[in-house]
């Protein structure tokens, strides 16, 4: 298989209405530079999906389950597959754990502030 060669910009994908998204791209340093994804107008694609999931390991690695349509659709009693989480995070944009960072081909997911004390130290 032919692989492209391509410089790979360390991205973010957010949700701009998102006050924590908001507030954590306020925090990050001002010299890095990012490709700025808003997952509500410009939905994530297939190839980007694949991507994250790739780098996460799982599709549920990049779910969430704090998303407003996850209670209400009654999804926590349901068996959800690998198939049903990547249909869902493509479906509705609130399904993916978010912000999603991926710096140098290292992916970071959520805002637990574990987690972006991790995405501070690879800014560094």
């Amino acid at each position: 298989m032919h692989k492209e060669i391509a410089i790979y910009m360390d991205k973010i994908y957010y949700l701009a209405s998102c006050d924590t998204c908001r507030k954590i791209i306020k925090s990050l340093p001002k010299d890095h530079d990012f490709k700025f994804h808003d997952i509500k107008q410009d939905p994530i694609t297939v190839e980007e999906l694949e991507q994250m999931r790739e780098l996460s390991g799982s599709y549920e690695a990049l779910f969430s389950k704090k998303a407003q349509l996850y209670k209400s659709m009654d999804l926590k009693n349901k068996s959800l597959t690998e198939d049903d989480y990547k249909k869902y995070i493509l479906e509705h944009y609130t399904f993916l754990s978010r912000p999603v960072f991926i710096i140098n081909d290292t992916i970071y997911i959520g805002n637990t502030q574990q987690n972006m004390h991790q995405v501070m130290l690879a800014l560094a």
